[in-house]
């Protein structure tokens, strides 16, 4: 295989994955712009080797196919997307390009809202359908989330049947009153606008998507006629106007402009207004006006050769770091993060971001005092990308780890995977991410056990370990603050329940070093019983497939400890199922490995591993030539690209469902 072809199939891969990510399961990885460009170079040497053509590639595809939990839709037109331009020198191409065929042609030019487009269908006037764009001829039915939408009008001013296409997207300000509500009730935040409109939209229950207060804009008529009377509009200003006066709330901020340097000067001017707009942008949209122009230079197969977008680079922001605060997890790991002077950054505003470790500090020359520049991983985790040593004007000072921990101050040692760690089982920090994660969905999945009912709870003096749960009463904490005695009932029936979750679930829930829920699986199964498993050994762990010496030594050493062995007695005597669950009655997966990556739609990964080993079959933590299938769900990372790397089969949730 020549290097061109090898780095054609290699981008079509790459392509293939984040576009699953970004269309199917909106959650990107990369941020747009890095996307964008993979696609061009991908566009530019198909171009050049028409020889290399495969109807498989991305650049045959418009987006991704939707997903199973809404009704299908056929699009009465294809939707389809528009070219990509990163530079001034590419745009004044185009309009040259242009100017070839049309001489002063007149271009509509107008933001690129960040949201999700989707389809409205009208017949004599009456909102009947909406649609999601999906892979651009097939999409998704979500009629009735969108009538939640008060921008979108339930009847026209005049009895019309047309189809027209808008962005939907959730306005900063209502973004910024979710997430504080959020952050108040110990809720994750919602990532961006866009990813939060996205998922809003596609909510199963309505009334969700209600109280995300979502808003469109409508920028193009995809079928139809404006007029009963057979007359025609001539060009997209028109058209614009005409669906304004219809009831639409159109796309706004729009000029109609001659020429790359006034086309030009207008993007300069809307990227430095950015900050300032109610919604998010990505980029501006630049459109032949005349509709007679657009017939008169075609289509392309998959983009129109009357229109391009100029992607803004990814928004790069320099702040001030204030202060680096360290926070101790439920293993110890001590982690500095950087307190920054507040800044708004790709549609949030930042005031915090993770420094990883001190090696990463280092790495990057921080000092405290520094001016740093920050930008968010995939549009969405905010970074430290560098410092400007140049900015110092003297004041800053370097970054120590301290030597003890900052909620126990017991002494912190460093480990061969340059963490810094606390050496204090009984330390508070660690104390309370622990119980956190015993009682986690994926662990004990006790309901209303929080953070902040944890913290009450230890603030009381009423637990101090994970078994403590299990010897509450309902007197003991409806008295508490933000407790009635609903609430306690509720919480104390929820801990009762976790007791019957078995073996698998409560090895994960102890939050044994590298011990996942896949581990925890293995070891369940292999010895049967608490008991059992706190008298292995490492030769006997490392007869487990798929088991590291790592993984075996971290299993032994936890066990070795008494207060661990403390705790576990505590668990049997309260009455927890100590035992793995039944074997398979079923053996029609036998013989076949799994590997679940990412979140699934309906049911959590353990969940599916326990359906899959019902039927006989194996789950494993990694992605191997063995491997038979890897089930992938929304934000799957690193196993899937693996997997593609391998040539594994990968499927969804819905085809295992078929198979079980």
């Amino acid at each position: 295989m020549d290097e061109i072809l090898f780095r054609i199939n290699e981008l079509r891969r790459k392509l293939s994955y984040h576009a699953k990510l970004y269309y199917v399961y909106d959650a990107p990885e990369i941020s747009d712009y890095e996307y964008d460009r993979l696609y061009a170079e991908l566009l530019s040497l198909e171009a050049a080797h028409p020889e290399y053509d495969d109807p498989e590639s991305p650049t045959h595809r418009v987006g991704g196919k939707p997903l199973d939990k809404f009704n299908k839709v056929n699009h009465s037109s294809v939707m389809n997307s528009l070219s990509d331009v990163f530079s001034f020198d590419e745009l004044t191409s185009f309009i040259d390009g242009v100017a070839a065929s049309v001489k002063d042609a007149e271009y509509s030019v107008e933001p690129k809202i960040d949201g999700l487009s989707v389809s409205l269908t009208y017949k004599k006037g009456v909102f009947v359908q909406g649609a999601t764009r999906g892979d651009g001829v097939v999409g998704e039915d979500v009629t009735q989330n969108l009538k939640t939408i008060f921008s979108i009008p339930m009847k026209l001013t005049e009895p019309l049947d047309l189809c027209v296409r808008g962005e939907v997207y959730m306005p900063r300000e209502v973004f910024n009153r979710i997430n504080a509500s959020r952050e108040k009730q110990g809720q994750q935040l919602l990532a961006n606008p866009r990813n939060a409109a996205a998922g809003s939209l596609r909510q199963l229950d309505p009334s969700v998507t209600a109280s995300r207060a979502l808003s469109i804009f409508v920028f193009n008529l995809q079928s139809g006629s404006l007029y009963a009377d057979g007359r025609e509009v001539t060009s997209h200003t028109e058209t614009l106007d005409r669906l304004a006066e219809l009831g639409f709330t159109v796309i706004p901020y729009r000029s109609r402009l001659t020429g790359s340097e006034a086309i030009i000067e207008y993007i300069k001017d809307l990227g430095e207004k950015r900050d300032d707009l109610a919604f998010d942008i990505d980029g501006v949209v630049i459109k032949a006006d005349s509709l007679d122009v657009r017939r008169l230079l075609g289509e392309g197969t998959n983009t129109p050769k009357w229109a391009v977008a100029y992607k803004f680079p990814p928004e790069k922001k320099q702040t001030k770091l204030l202060d680096i605060t360290v926070a101790v997890g439920r293993t110890g790991v001590l982690t500095p993060t950087a307190q920054l002077s507040p800044v708004r950054l790709a549609g949030t505003t930042v005031c915090r971001a993770t420094l990883h470790n001190l090696d990463f500090i280092r790495e990057k020359g921080i000092m405290l005092g520094d001016t740093v520049t920050l930008q968010k991983a995939g549009d969405i985790i905010p970074e430290v990308v560098c410092a400007h040593p140049e900015k110092r004007d003297g004041s800053e000072r370097e970054f120590v780890m301290p030597s003890v921990c900052p909620s126990c101050g017991e002494p912190v040692s460093r480990d061969d995977e340059a963490a810094v760690r606390c050496t204090n089982a009984a330390c508070p920090a660690q104390v309370s991410r622990a119980i956190e994660h015993f009682a986690s969905k994926d662990a004990m999945n006790i309901d209303g056990l929080g953070p902040q009912i944890v913290e009450l709870l230890l603030k009381n003096q009423l637990i101090a370990t994970p078994a403590d749960l299990y010897t509450l009463k309902v007197e003991d904490i409806s008295c508490l603050e933000r407790m009635g005695e609903k609430s306690a009932q509720n919480l104390i029936n929820a801990i009762e329940g976790s007791k019957s979750s078995g073996l698998e679930r409560l090895v994960y829930a102890l939050g044994i070093r590298n011990i996942g829920q896949v581990a925890a699986a293995s070891l369940a199964a292999r010895y049967g019983t608490l008991e059992a498993l706190m008298s292995s050994t490492v030769e006997e762990l490392l007869e487990i497939e798929d088991f590291g010496p790592i993984s075996a030594e971290c299993v032994v050493d936890w066990f070795s400890h008494e207060p661990n062995r403390r705790l576990c007695q505590r668990l049997i005597e309260a009455g927890l199922n100590t035992c793995a669950v039944a074997q398979p009655t079923d053996d029609k997966l036998r013989g076949i490995t799994f590997v679940l990556t990412g979140t699934l739609p309906t049911m959590s990964r353990d969940q599916a591993a326990s359906l899959i080993k019902a039927k006989g079959g194996k789950v494993s933590g990694s992605v191997s030539s063995k491997t038979g299938y890897v089930v992938a769900g929304e934000a799957a990372g690193s196993k899937l690209t693996k997997a593609q790397a391998l040539g594994v089969k990968i499927i969804d949730e819905a085809e295992l469902l078929k198979m079980l």
